[in-house]
């Protein structure tokens, strides 16, 4: 465990859930995504993340830039593909679409990005990422070219979990997608972080504080909020969800 991930670990300890802050540079231009990216961190956040399911040329390398002048936080990289490790990131989510069978994201951008890691001096976080049934076919869906696990088997979810532990993954991410019309069930949650082991990340589909409270209550590691902040950046709005994700 490197210094990044075991300053976030130490972070868990203090605050209970860490929030992460999802900026996609193909949705903002990089000025706004590092105002967002100051805005969030007065309002409470722990880390961002930086990432999307698509790979534009030269735009991930000004976003990163423009972040981390206007940003103390942490700043991890959230890949769709290897074209999106780029310099400038403290970490790295690298993670497996352990949910799929899809090889090209099981580990052929994984393979591909290895080198890039190194050569940008990036510490990476191993992370399987679990695709969960949202009422929607969202954009990892369509470009992974992979069905989500359903959302009312349990069992399911939990061999995944014991599976990406066993192989020696530190992070699982169940994610309901961007897009998403249902956020990843709090049963499952509380299921992911009852196994223990791994540091249980929970993402998509989270749009008001109550929603997120009733997640965070399940003691994950990691919650993350993404394109509802792009619509709405108040500072009350973000507060709030500090508050629910800090203090359930």
């Amino acid at each position: 465990m490197g210094p990044i991930e075991q300053g976030l670990v130490e972070r868990r300890r203090a605050v209970g859930t860490l929030w992460a802050v999802l900026l996609d540079p193909d949705s903002l231009p990089p000025e706004e995504l590092a105002q967002t990216a100051l805005q969030v961190e007065e309002a409470g956040a722990d880390v961002l993340l930086v990432g999307g399911s698509s790979a534009t040329p030269g735009v991930f390398e000004a976003a990163m830039k423009a972040i981390r002048e206007r940003s103390s936080l942490p700043v991890l990289l959230f890949p769709g593909s290897y074209h999106q490790v780029v310099e400038g990131a403290h970490g790295i989510l690298f993670t497996t679409l352990l949910s799929g069978r899809n090889p090209q994201y099981l580990a052929e951008e994984q393979v591909r990005g290895a080198e890039r890691v190194i050569r940008h001096g990036i510490e990476p976080l191993p992370t399987a990422y679990l695709l969960i049934e949202s009422g929607a076919v969202t954009t990892v869906q369509k470009v992974s070219g992979t069905q989500p696990l359903p959302r009312d088997d349990r069992d399911l979810l939990r061999r995944h979990v014991l599976a990406a532990r066993m192989m020696g993954m530190r992070w699982v991410y169940l994610e309901a997608g961007s897009g998403a019309l249902s956020p990843v069930p709090v049963e499952m949650v509380r299921d992911a972080v009852a196994l223990e082991g791994l540091q249980v990340i929970v993402g998509g589909g989270l749009r008001s504080p109550e929603v997120i409270a009733e997640r965070a209550a399940c003691r994950p590691a990691m919650i993350v909020t993404g394109n509802v902040l792009e619509k709405r950046r108040d500072a009350e709005f973000l507060k709030a969800f500090a508050q629910a994700i800090h203090h359930p």
